[in-house]
């Protein structure tokens, strides 16, 4: 080993849910090993500190979005961004986690040097001058989109004067009280920008070119609220979290297996919600319940803001902007003062940061996943891409507690390397899987960026929370894949392993 230590034995990349859940593991299950927070925005939170857009909340309930380590207190399980916020305040507060955060560090590029085990990090400060710091482990908790640049759907504005805003850059100051409003997209982000501009603005359209599947819930969870009455905060937590897991993983299978049904039940709310003369094809996607996430509208807000005459929902192809509003395709004009385009994000991998090895720069798109957190051949790095089909924060968890798992066993064993080897050999005998079985556009334009993906273990980035908690949690580190050893050791998968020393 080096006579001179790292700086770090783990880097954090972003202090976002992801980051901030992989801190307090650490401090839980890997006291031993120091870290750093590096974050380039001036607050903490990620995406919920980044949008700020009217309305900004989630669509996973809290019992699941928060972490499986702290209870979620709010009586509302569909929680708004300040609500979060103040939730992984108090969490950084109470753990002793904000003296490990640094502001103002956006990563630009990250080297793993094996003769020296461990990684050289360049960062960027917000005055432009540079820095750089070494550690032993990496993990990327940067989320999966472009904090810089959205999704650009290459509209033409044309004659359009109004303003235009797409969600991810909201200015401070909009005044939208008593506008004309159209809001392009049918995502997550339209359904919670709309019922909340609708309560101040004149009128505000929702259009779309094709609709999404929309369930409604209560944003209370009654049986949640009822538990912490007569049992201890954390037992009525486990319990809520338990049930709220189960009902998802009932859901998205039953979706898969006989999405008949569960149209009939999506339809059967909005009916109750919008009264039997809805228009229901506006309401009808070309696809079945969850091969794209299904959309959230709390306490029916969407739908009473249309039955109260303050939004509606069209379904139409835009011929062009025109002042005053935009024409349609089939020659309906929607007017608009200001136009919001909530038409998606652009994927990133690993926070566009430069990441290579030995020098040699990597490509994700040529790695596999391991275990839905690390890479094939890539040492010393673990990432977190939450789930489509379910709460973020469940990959998160299960991915902390792994990666102190890791760092435990190579503290115990003397190793300072951790490599998922896959030979050449193996990898001509694996048969590719698609990463994300989503048609969701966002997801269908990342693709070609994002690693493979095997359709068996431990070559996979899993959909199934259930079966990879219980195998990430359970299956032996040394699998055969996962290989221990110390600088100027070849990792070969079975071989230089390091056993724990008694």
């Amino acid at each position: 080993m080096l006579a001179t230590p790292p700086d770090f034995d783990v880097l954090i990349v972003g202090a976002g849910i992801s980051g901030i859940g992989m801190a307090a593991h650490m401090e839980m299950k890997a006291p031993h090993h120091s870290y750093a927070i590096v974050e380039r925005r001036d607050n903490l939170g990620g995406t919920w500190d980044l949008f700020r857009y009217p309305g900004i909340r989630s669509d996973s309930d809290m019992h699941t979005l928060g972490f499986d380590f702290e209870p979620w207190r709010h009586e509302k399980s569909i929680a708004d961004a300040p609500a979060i916020l103040e939730y992984l305040d108090r969490i950084v507060d109470e753990r002793g986690i904000r003296q490990h955060i640094r502001f103002g560090h956006k990563v630009i590029s990250a080297d793993f040097r094996h003769d020296e085990a461990r990684w050289h990090v360049e960062m960027e400060l917000k005055d432009g001058s540079r820095t750089h710091v070494t550690a032993n482990f990496l993990y990327l908790g940067s989320g999966y989109y472009d904090y810089d640049e959205p999704y650009d759907a290459g509209f033409d504005f044309g004659e359009f004067e109004g303003q235009v805003i797409h969600p991810q850059f909201w200015p401070e100051d909009l005044d939208y009280a008593g506008k004309n409003v159209v809001v392009i997209g049918s995502g997550a982000t339209a359904v919670t920008i709309v019922p909340s501009m609708a309560k101040d603005a004149g009128h505000v359209t929702m259009l779309q070119r094709t609709p999404t599947w929309m369930f409604t819930r209560p944003a209370k969870d009654w049986i949640a609220n009822t538990l912490r009455k007569f049992l201890p905060e954390s037992l009525a937590y486990r319990i809520t979290r338990f049930k709220n897991i189960k009902m998802q993983d009932f859901s998205f299978k039953l979706a898969r297996d006989n999405p008949q049904k569960v149209k009939d039940a999506l339809y059967k709310k909005i009916e109750k919600a919008l009264g039997p003369d809805y228009d229901k094809d506006t309401f009808t996607p070309p696809y079945n319940p969850w091969e794209q996430r299904l959309c959230l509208v709390p306490d029916e807000d969407l739908f009473k803001a249309m039955k109260a005459g303050k939004a509606s929902v069209v379904t139409g192809h835009i011929a062009k902007f025109e002042k005053g509003g935009v024409r349609l395709a089939d020659g309906q004009f929607l007017p608009a003062d200001i136009v919001v385009t909530a038409t998606g994000l652009k994927l990133a991998v690993a926070g566009k940061i430069a990441i290579s090895v030995d020098g040699e720069p990597v490509a994700f798109n040529e790695r596999f996943y391991y275990k839905g957190c690390m890479f094939s051949n890539l040492p010393n790095l673990a990432v977190v891409f939450g789930y489509l089909n379910a709460s973020w924060t469940l990959r998160a968890d299960i991915n902390s507690d792994y990666v102190c798992r890791v760092l435990e066993h190579m503290r115990k064993t003397g190793a300072s390397i951790a490599t998922p080897v896959l030979t050449p050999e193996e990898e001509a005998k694996i048969v590719e899987d698609d990463v994300f079985d989503f048609s969701s556009g966002y997801i269908q334009r990342g693709k070609h960026i994002m690693p493979r993906n095997s359709i068996s273990y431990p070559w996979r980035l899993n959909q199934e929370y259930v079966v990879d908690r219980k195998r990430m949690k359970d299956d032996p580190l040394t699998d055969g894949f996962l290989t221990f050893t110390k600088p100027g050791a070849n990792a070969q998968r079975g071989e230089e392993q390091l056993e724990a020393a008694e």
